[in-house]
């Protein structure tokens, strides 16, 4: 994908994306890390924002744009209602030395082996 700077970024999706992260990070911190939490730790929660704002804004000028879950969930039940083709049927492979049933795949019993 090439960079184009005309494409468009959601903004509003990029930003309700972090505040997702950040909430669910602001109850990782209240539960399982309320000792350790020091206020380097909560600037460094709040200085994501940008990076990842800035991530996403060049993500987007190369063209990559992550489906929507209603878009995901649109297309499993479309594949869940699709009719079913028919089965592949498989060729069978051409016979080689040591699947061909003929007599050639038997050796011998009665020569004796060379060394």
């Amino acid at each position: 994908m090439a960079w184009d700077s005309s494409r468009t970024v959601n903004w509003q999706r990029l930003i309700r994306e972090w505040l997702v992260y950040v909430g669910v990070m602001a109850v990782i911190f209240a539960i399982f890390l309320r000792d350790k939490v020091t206020t380097g730790s909560v600037v460094g929660l709040l200085a994501s924002l940008p990076m990842y704002l800035l991530f996403g804004w060049v993500l987007a000028k190369i063209g990559y744009q992550r489906q929507t879950y209603r878009a995901l969930r649109e297309q499993t039940l479309a594949r869940k209602n699709a009719v079913p083709s028919a089965p592949a049927t498989r060729s069978k492979p051409a016979a080689t030395r040591r699947t061909s049933s003929g007599p050639s795949s038997r050796r011998p019993t009665n020569k004796p082996k060379k060394r």
